[in-house]
């Protein structure tokens, strides 16, 4: 049985193909049960993502079963799956899904949702009944690893989006972020990512303003906020201690003087304020304002790239790890294998003594000498037990191969140094 990984991810395919590869939650059951119908397949776990769709398998020969399965249930070309997939074996295929767990193969380098995607996906695979004992150990351990790359490496210490290195500069400014009061001023794509940041830091004193407002209802209904409209501003900007704003604007929306009034409002406490549009939403005069802190998406623009260099380092990290832990893993394999040959072994063994063991009690029962019988039964369990060891002793000194010879001989306990007399 091997090892084997196919995928199609955002490097290798248009999202055009991996729409069309991609499993729902309904389909995945079918696709699992299909797949535990193939001969060749032993253990199948499937991950799919917006940005990737693998198959991990355990059984014999599958690349060509497996690219002609994953285009059937489908519907599309075995071509197009061949021509922007990429296949893995034994170590890369276990080196890999270490990697791709860590975060280490993702669009974004160490984004963490990839880690709870793969958890689910062998949640359901295991509901399904096709992981077995050696799928089991191997993503069990795949968790683990990707855990202690968290913890042992800055990977995912760092923002390397503007949406999350805006939160994530709140936080710095502000200790004790929950508290504070948030302005979100938009509702675009940008503007759901910032609050999506938001909530999983503990913000729940929110607004949102839009220039139209049931666009602002629809984003506040999902963030249980305020909703305001542009017009709004200058009657409520002093209520908030943070401002992040991203609109597609032509002229500014939140101007010097208007913050000015806002702060006077506030006693000169500080209002900290993000600019992740362009052309701007806040005058960049607001700078001026020794109360007043702005950063442009050009500021953090630049601590992104700061982030990813550092990401970057951290990565090397992390292959180091995954690099031994795939070792680890495959000598637990290894060891297995030796495990299954011992215990075939022993079962021959008891099998052959049973037989004797029978037959020397039918014999007995039929009346023949005891000690007939205990010499033919001396002689067929030795001659049982010589009988492989000797063959292959003899094959390897004909071959004249000292090493399994040696072996041979210190695991039969002898050491050849007896001569003819």
């Amino acid at each position: 049985m091997t090892l084997t990984a196919l995928g199609i991810n955002h490097k290798t395919a248009p999202v055009a193909l991996r729409e069309k590869v991609a499993f729902t939650p309904d389909s995945l059951v079918s696709a699992l049960a299909s797949l535990k119908g193939l001969s060749s397949v032993d253990e199948s776990v499937i991950i799919s993502t917006c940005n990737r769709t693998e198959v991990y398998i355990k059984g014999r020969n599958v690349k060509t079963d497996i690219i002609y399965w994953l285009a059937d249930f489908h519907g599309v070309s075995a071509d197009d799956i061949q021509n922007h997939s990429y296949f893995y074996e034994h170590e890369d295929a276990v080196r890999h899904v270490m990697r791709v767990a860590s975060g280490l193969d993702s669009l974004i380098l160490g984004e963490p949702q990839i880690l709870g995607q793969i958890k689910q996906a062998f949640s359901d695979a295991k509901h399904s009944g096709t992981v077995g004992s050696e799928f089991e150990r191997l993503f069990q351990h795949t968790f683990s690893v990707a855990k202690r790359v968290r913890s042992e490496t800055e990977i995912g210490a760092n923002a390397v989006s503007v949406a999350f290195a805006a939160v994530q500069l709140a936080k710095h400014i502000f200790s004790a972020l929950p508290k504070r009061s948030v302005l979100l001023v938009g509702a675009g794509e940008t503007i759901e990512l910032v609050a999506q940041h938001l909530k999983e830091q503990g913000v729940n004193r929110l607004a949102v303003a839009n220039r139209t407002v049931t666009r602002a209802e629809t984003l506040a209904k999902q963030l249980d906020a305020d909703v305001l409209t542009l017009s709004q501003l200058p009657e409520h900007l002093h209520d908030f201690d943070i401002v992040i704003s991203s609109t597609a604007s032509q002229l500014p929306l939140i101007g010097k003087g208007m913050v000015e009034n806002a702060l006077k409002k506030r006693r000169n406490l500080p209002i900290f304020m993000v600019d992740l549009a362009v052309p701007r939403d806040i005058e960049s005069q607001v700078n001026e304002l020794s109360d007043a802190y702005l950063y442009t998406v050009d500021d953090l623009q630049h601590i992104v790239e700061q982030n990813l260099a550092s990401r970057e380092v951290a990565a090397q990290e992390a292959e180091t790890i995954i690099a031994e832990q795939a070792k680890v893993f495959l000598n637990w394999k290894q060891a297995q294998k030796s495990i299954s040959l011992v215990r075939q072994y022993r079962e021959r063994g008891m099998a052959s003594r049973d037989e004797a063991v029978a037959r020397a009690l039918n014999q007995l029962a039929e009346g023949k000498p005891a000690e007939d019988i205990m010499q033919e039964l001396a002689y067929k369990l030795t001659n049982a037990l010589m009988h492989g060891p000797t063959r292959v002793l003899r094959e390897a000194a004909q071959k004249n191969d000292v090493a399994l010879t040696q072996w041979l001989g210190q695991a039969m306990d002898i050491t050849g140094d007896k001569q003819d007399k």
